[in-house]
This record gives structure tokens, sequence and C-alpha cells, in this order.
């Protein structure tokens, strides 16, 4: 079958070229798992992150194209700017999705509110490659609900060209020395997070005094930033618009091809770790397709090329233990046990904390 495929896709190429001229160009993938075209003429919608899956730009291999020709479902993909962005779209309705994939607390949260169909893990045979210390988390511990997509952490960019050498420390958010250079993240748990560092707190504390606390240390710190942003920083930091900005550390190697001045680092109090994972919803239209498209991403083919386009530290030892992986071994993705920062998860939190920082985030946006 897979010989039969590549023939096909040899001619359909060739033909291409002829009719078309030069376009994207599909990979001669070896798989592990078994794909059929029983599904053909199907849609699966997918809502996932922002500049989050390999899409044929810059020559890297379209994964949504490669799947919708090995399958013929077709993928109708839509993106999102944050957990909480995402969550609110799925309450509010009026589009039905099949895959999401938000991270750790977000999951953990969506599980409590039966809003997750359970997978079918016989139908997901790649599930064997996913890195054992990245199964049995906290949010999923029977591994019923999700399968691991990407890993990172949070770290601090800056452009070294206009700033030179800084401080390792969330404290340079705050040093008017950075007035108007400065960005934080435009959602509350990543930003309440970089206060909460400085203080010394634990990220998911229930006490209300700590989450008034460091709601005043970003309202003292506000005035010193050029703004709030999510996907908006890749334009910001990459043109030197901005000087210094918080955020995920594969979105800064993203970054560093277009401009070489920045540099990063994880600040000495600590920083978020985050895994994101790839979930079903409990409404899902297509759930056969769903589950084949999850099989998919976990190729080692697939996988790699994903990895190697959105810059994050993948899960997958077929890419991990890959020695041509352009990011193999890479400190800032996969640090040095004693280069390691001190991390925290973010947890679900109960439902009268969450209304008290939602509430408190409000406030400081209109401080």
């Amino acid at each position: 079958m897979k010989k039969i495929s590549s023939v096909v896709v040899c001619v359909c190429m060739l033909l291409g070229l002829l009719l078309s001229g030069c376009g994207y160009q599909y990979a001669d993938l070896d798989l592990r798992g078994e794909y059929t075209r029983d599904l053909e003429g199907t849609t699966l919608t997918v809502y996932n992150w922002g500049e989050y899956i390999s899409d044929g730009s810059e020559d890297s291999m379209d994964i949504n194209r490669e799947f919708e020709k090995l399958t013929g479902i077709e993928v109708n993909y839509l993106t999102f700017e944050s957990n909480e962005t995402m969550y609110s779209q799925l309450k509010n309705g009026g589009v039905n999705y099949d895959i999401v994939v938000p991270s750790d607390y977000m999951i953990e949260r969506m599980v409590k509110e039966d809003m997750l169909a359970e997978l079918d893990m016989s139908k997901i045979t790649n599930y064997d490659l996913i890195d054992s210390q990245y199964k049995n988390i906290f949010f999923d511990p029977d591994n019923k609900y999700s399968v691991p997509y990407s890993v990172g952490m949070v770290g601090i960019i800056y452009n070294s060209a206009q700033v030179g050498e800084i401080d390792h420390s969330w404290k340079v958010l705050w040093d008017e020395k950075y007035k108007d250079m400065t960005l934080n993240f435009n959602n509350p748990r990543d930003a309440f997070m970089t206060a909460q560092m400085i203080l010394g707190q634990d990220v998911n504390t229930t006490n209300e005094a700590d989450w008034e606390e460091a709601a005043e240390l970003l309202k003292q710190g506000k005035a010193n930033l050029q703004g709030y942003v999510m996907d908006e920083i890749y334009s910001k930091m990459e043109t030197g618009e901005a000087s210094i900005a918080p955020y995920y550390a594969g979105d800064y190697l993203t970054m560093l091809e277009n401009n070489a001045d920045l540099k990063f680092f994880y600040p000495e109090e600590g920083t978020n770790i985050f895994m994101d994972s790839v979930c079903v919803l409990k409404n899902a239209e297509n759930y056969e397709a769903a589950l084949m498209y999850i099989n998919f991403l976990l190729e080692p083919d697939i996988a790699t090329a994903n990895a190697e386009y959105i810059g994050y530290a993948s899960p997958n030892t077929a890419v991990i233990n890959n020695e041509d992986y352009y990011y193999y071994q890479n400190p800032i993705l996969y640090p040095a046990e004693d280069e390691m920062p001190e991390v925290q998860y973010f947890h679900d939190i109960d439902s009268e904390t969450r209304k008290k920082y939602e509430m408190l985030w409000n406030d400081i946006k209109l401080y």
C-alpha cells in the first residue's frame, strides 16, 4: 500500500508541476500506523494555537495537507491565542470543533466539566512513542483524554543590540530604564505568573491575599509596559519595536530566525513549565477521524517536521532521540539537569479563586 501510494503521489506531483507550475510537494512518508480512506469526504475541525503546526511555509511540511492526501478527510483548521480564548469559544458555541489542543490546567478543567471524550487508545497505535515522563500527568493521570503535543517553559526574550545584557530576573519587566520597551502576556495566568515568581508565591495559590498582592505588583508595572500581547509579540520583537518580553521558549527560537539580535534566558526566580496536548471534544462530530489525526501527528516523520517548525520541545521519543533532528539536545528546549530552572505547572483552580483572579485581571487591564 505504501509503495502504491508513493507512485501515485509522484505521478500527481509531476502532473501538478506540468499543469500549474511549482507548488507544495508532498512528502514521501514512512508510516508506522494504518490509515484508511473510509472517511473520505468528511471534515475534521481542529482548533489549535496560532503558529503551532508545520504548515508548508518556508519549505516546511504541510501536515494538514499530508493528512488530507492520505485519508481524503478535509481538515478545517482554526486557531486561538490563549487557553481562555479557546475555552470561551467552546462555551459560547457557534462552531463545532472535533480536536482542541489545550494546556495542562485547562485540560484539567475541561475534564472536570465533562467537555472531553475518552480516547480509544487502541486506535492511537503510535502512543508508545510518547516518553514515559509525559504520561500519567496530574491533569490526565490515567491517559484517558489527552495525547502530549509539545512541552515548554516560559522565559524572557530580549534584544541585545538595543538593551545589551540584562539581569536574568522577572524584575526587568518593572525596571524603569526599559520603560515603553517591555511587553507582558495578555492572559491572566501567564501575566500573574511573572509577578508571582518575583513574590515567591505558589502559582496555584488559593489565598486571595496572594492574588491581590500579585495584582498590585502588576498594576505598579503597567506604566512601564509598551503593552500586553500574545501573537503580536512576533512582529514587535522581530522588528525591534519592543525590546524585552516574556514568552514561550519555542517561540523564541522561531523569532531568532528573523532577528539574530534576540537572546533568551529563564529567570532566576523560576518559571512556568507547560504541556499542551491533543484532545477530542465530547461533542465531536468526527470522532474516528480525530483519532486517526492524532495517530498521524505522532508519526516519526510528522512529529519531527512539526517539532522543527514550531520550535518547542517534543514529548515524542522518535524526535528526541533523532540525531538529525534540528533541535537535537538544544539547551533551551532540553536543558541539562544542572541548568534546569525551578518550575511550576499551572493547575486548575477552584471556581472562587478563578473568579477572584479574573476580576483582578480585569481591574489591571482597566487601571
